[in-house]
């Protein structure tokens, strides 16, 4: 199998083997739209396995929820077929609309058009803003 690399765009590596498509969805990239390369449960001296995504010409691509569903990952900014930048993402202090509440009496469950906003607490785990219930991945 063949794969060639990207002149602009993103890799992102190290994610946990299994979960690219998972990945995709809370990133809220279109496969059908958007030109890139899922490389599912590769070799990986540091994990075993491992998923790589290659994403061309990322746009506005809004990474912020990659530190919530794939902290051990790392973003390989690509331009002009070079790495010129190289990171691990943060784990956000929010987020907002990313995940959804999953208490049915959350004034977010109940009504419309409240976003959904979580936030980081001091034990790691992510727990809404309204009804402080712990979120699910």
């Amino acid at each position: 199998m063949k794969v060639t690399s990207i002149v602009d765009g993103i890799i992102i590596d190290h994610v946990r083997a299994g979960t690219a498509l998972k990945v995709l969805h809370y990133l809220r990239v279109d496969p059908a739209k958007t030109r890139l390369a899922l490389i599912m449960n590769t070799d990986s001296r540091k994990y075993g396995s491992k998923d790589i995504i290659k994403i061309e010409q990322t746009g506005d691509l809004d990474l912020t929820a990659l530190g919530f569903i794939a902290p051990e990952a790392t973003v390989d900014v690509v331009r002009q077929g070079r790495i010129v930048n190289k990171h691990q993402p943060d784990r956000p202090s929010h987020l907002v609309n990313v995940i959804t509440c999953v208490n049915p009496r959350c004034v977010t469950t109940v009504e419309t058009g409240v976003d959904q906003r979580f936030h980081l607490d001091a034990a790691g785990v992510y727990r809404c803003d309204y009804c402080d219930e712990k979120a699910e991945d």
